[in-house]
């Protein structure tokens, strides 16, 4: 079978899964209010309710979702698992979505409630393109653990509600991870041949993006951060409030 109609049947699955995934927190962030009299204070101002936020990332992973599922069906990945034994739901296949499901699931539930949020969507940035895009099972399960360790040592270490924001254990061993997850990346592809731009701009790109949507979602559309306490936002928050707001707001 031609490489690029394996892929396009493990993309078939995918997106299955992520539609899935992305309808159901569609479905729980409807059930926030857009209109909320208490919503940072604001009477009835839609874009400080805290269900925008989640509302467009998870649209836009349904919308991905659909790309990609339109792209496997396109290629012949539906038509080859169709004629596969067990509807082409190989091992690996089973093995990638399983990865997938405990990326998201570890980042969802045990990193966002109490890691720094730059920190544990570095580390789900990381994990994914690295882990994901060339197929690779080896990048695959490492990524997967070392999004797991950190992830379990948060939830066990600090999972009572009382305990999501106390500094700093949990965000130094996210931060732990995601340096030796990149450490790794860059080893085992050195090792392997000439390291691809993909793999160059991968640590670029899981820093910059939840740099940029943290701040976004901060202090352009004033949304409440994830564990505002954690250890890179909390330094971001205080020099914006302390260093920058006061040079233009004593002019």
């Amino acid at each position: 079978m031609a490489d690029t109609t394996i892929m396009r049947r493990r993309d078939f699955w995918t997106a299955l899964f992520l539609i899935v995934v992305s309808a159901f927190f569609l479905y729980r962030t409807s059930l926030i209010p857009f209109f909320r009299a208490d919503a940072a204070g604001v009477q009835g101002a839609w874009f400080n309710s805290a269900a925008l936020v989640p509302l467009g990332i998870f649209s836009a992973l349904l919308l991905l979702s659909f790309v990609l599922l339109a792209i496997a069906i396109r290629d012949g990945g539906a038509t080859q698992l169709l004629r596969s034994k067990a509807l082409g739901f190989t091992g690996g296949e089973a093995e990638r979505l399983l990865c997938v499901a405990l990326i998201l699931c570890a980042y969802i539930f045990l990193l966002v409630p109490r890691v720094d949020f730059i920190a544990c969507s570095a580390l789900l940035i990381t994990a994914l393109i690295w882990g994901f895009h060339t197929g690779n099972p080896v990048a695959r399960r490492l990524s997967t653990l070392l999004v797991l360790l950190p992830a379990l040592y948060a939830g066990i270490a600090h999972f009572p509600r009382a305990e999501w924001t106390k500094p700093h254990d949990d965000d130094i061993a996210t931060v732990a991870a995601f340096a030796l997850l990149t450490a790794v990346m860059f080893a085992y592809e050195r090792r392997r041949g000439p390291v691809s731009r993909v793999v160059r701009l991968t640590p670029v790109i899981a820093i910059i993006v939840p740099l940029l949507l943290v701040i976004a979602m901060a202090f352009g559309f004033r949304q409440n951060v994830p564990n505002r306490q954690g250890l890179l936002f909390s330094k971001i928050d205080y020099h914006y409030y302390v260093t920058l707001k006061p040079l233009w707001s004593s002019r």
